[in-house]
């Protein structure tokens, strides 16, 4: 875009070869009596051309004829700001332009002028990584302290955000080393948030406190944990950080929950060796297991349950409202029949509560209910009568009934009332249904007027001999030795009786 028509002076002749460095050429154009102080559209002189492009030359040329050689004149137009604020040292820092920030440095440039957002020479050289023009800028007292953004960074914050090593090393000895933004963030908090190993290491060997917690209570090794900066973890718990020390106000954070959270196993399993285990039993703590399960880091809770956190953790409902992390885990199942997280915990030996058998039995698929069974897990039978919908019995029954569950214990009225057909003509096949009381065949005997149960036509004769030996068999077995195959195997009896005494126990005899 051309913008000569509004404002005649934008392509200055003399900027022109400030900009290109064409010393001779500037001399010339000075001597025939062309102006130094036309500005562009930016409010750029000829100066700010020059120190941008780095031409010492060309400054001192217009330095020499700045003022009409008053010392005074020289300062004011060393000193000259273009619409944004920058002056010509601003702009040579910001470039790394060492001879030039040196010239105007002598030439009594403001060394800490603040352009318009706050922002000054040390800042844009720190920003730059520019270490020689740094180096040179506190030597001659530019402020190290003064915040720069917003956010109230310090040219040290700058340093480490971009791991500008070498400048953090010149900075921490003259820098303020636990300046705090507008949110308490320190330099070292910023190393150890964004991984800048090597600064953090030079904070720390300068006396930074590892401790030090931002307004919202997190420490250096709490955000180290949650972006999973290995290396950083390593170096602030080889230092003396704390991984006990509570993170938040709402409930008692600690860095292992921050690594759980986000999937960083080997940051976890550094945090596991060093995080006292409090966290996993005490009332007014929140076991890490059930910030795995809500992130889905299954990893994370295999580890957690490997390394010895129990499943059983605390009842944290005052806190987070869960009541225990297999009903969290789940809550957290409702498009699968478990998750994987619900698998690892049921297979550590979780306590199963009522809501748990609820859950598992209220539906049409056994996944949960075969896992639990596959790990020896039996539920009480008034649990199974007068929680769960028995329309479902159908599907769930014989999983119970072959895992060994004892089925007189479900000779209730409930039961024979309000399971369906084929479900109760299964369960009756595990009892000796000549022997069942009079109110129950009285029940029994009302479904079948009522066309409400289609009983096998066995139920109406003497059970057969096989029938009862096979009640009689698993009766000896007992439940606990029902769920092993190897346990008919171990029978005294001929080996050839063995696959057959295996069908009698978990398949139905007509």
């Amino acid at each position: 875009m051309d913008f000569t028509e509004c404002y005649g002076d934008t392509v200055s002749s003399v900027a022109s070869a400030a900009r290109s460095g064409c010393r001779h050429r500037l001399r010339r154009l000075i001597q025939g009596g062309h102006s130094l102080d036309c500005r562009d559209n930016r409010g750029w002189v000829a100066l700010h051309e020059a120190a941008a492009a780095g031409s010492d030359g060309c400054v001192q040329e217009m330095l020499a004829a700045a003022g009409g050689g008053s010392s005074r004149g020289c300062r004011a137009y060393v000193n000259s700001l273009t619409h944004e604020g920058e002056s010509a040292c601003y702009l040579a820092a910001q470039r790394g332009h060492l001879a030039v920030v040196r010239l105007l440095l002598k030439a009594h440039s403001n060394i800490n002028q603040l352009t318009n957002d706050s922002s000054c020479p040390l800042y844009a050289a720190v920003d730059g990584g520019h270490k020689e023009v740094v180096e040179l800028l506190v030597r001659k007292g530019a402020e190290v302290n003064r915040t720069h953004t917003p956010s109230c960074w310090t040219c040290l914050h700058q340093a480490v955000f971009k791991g500008h090593s070498d400048i953090v090393r010149i900075l921490v000895n003259v820098c303020h080393l636990e300046a705090l933004d507008d949110h308490d963030i320190s330099p070292l908090f910023v190393a150890a948030q964004y991984g800048k190993q090597e600064c953090l290491e030079i904070l720390i060997n300068a006396g930074a406190n590892v401790n030090i917690q931002a307004a919202d209570l997190a420490t250096p090794l709490l955000i180290a944990s949650q972006e999973g900066h290995q290396a950083c973890v390593d170096l602030l718990l080889d230092h003396g950080a704390d991984p006990n020390k509570a993170c938040s106000d709402n409930w008692p954070q600690l860095p292992i929950h921050a690594a759980a959270e986000f999937g960083h196993i080997g940051v976890l399993r550094r945090l596991i060796a060093v995080t006292d285990r409090v966290c996993d039993r005490e009332d007014n703590m929140v076991s890490p297991l059930y910030i795995a399960i809500h992130s889905h880091q299954s990893s994370c809770v295999e580890l957690l349950l490997r390394e010895g956190y129990s499943p059983n953790a605390q009842d944290c409902t005052r806190s987070l409202g869960l009541s225990s992390p297999l009903s969290f885990a789940l809550c957290h199942s409702s498009i699968q029949p478990y998750s994987e997280s619900v698998r690892l915990l049921v297979a550590a030996g979780v306590c199963l509560a009522e809501e748990t058998w609820v859950h598992a039995l209220a539906t049409d698929k056994t996944d949960l209910l075969e896992l639990i069974l596959e790990h020896r897990l039996i539920p009480r039978p008034d649990t199974l009568t007068r929680h769960c919908s028995v329309r479902f019995a159908a599907c769930w029954l014989p999983l119970l009934l072959k895992a060994g569950l004892e089925p007189s214990l479900l000779l209730q009225p409930h039961m024979l009332e309000h399971a369906d057909s084929d479900a109760l003509n299964h369960f009756l096949q595990f009892v000796n249904w000549s022997t069942l009381s009079a109110p129950l065949k009285q029940l029994l005997s009302q479904r079948k007027a009522e066309k409400t149960w289609e009983p096998f036509p066995d139920f109406d004769s003497i059970p057969h001999l096989s029938h009862i030996c096979r009640l009689k068999l698993r009766a000896v077995l007992g439940p606990d030795r029902l769920m092993r195959t190897s346990a008919v195997q171990q029978l005294p009896v001929p080996s050839l009786l063995h696959s057959f005494l295996q069908i009698c126990i978990n398949v139905l005899i007509p």
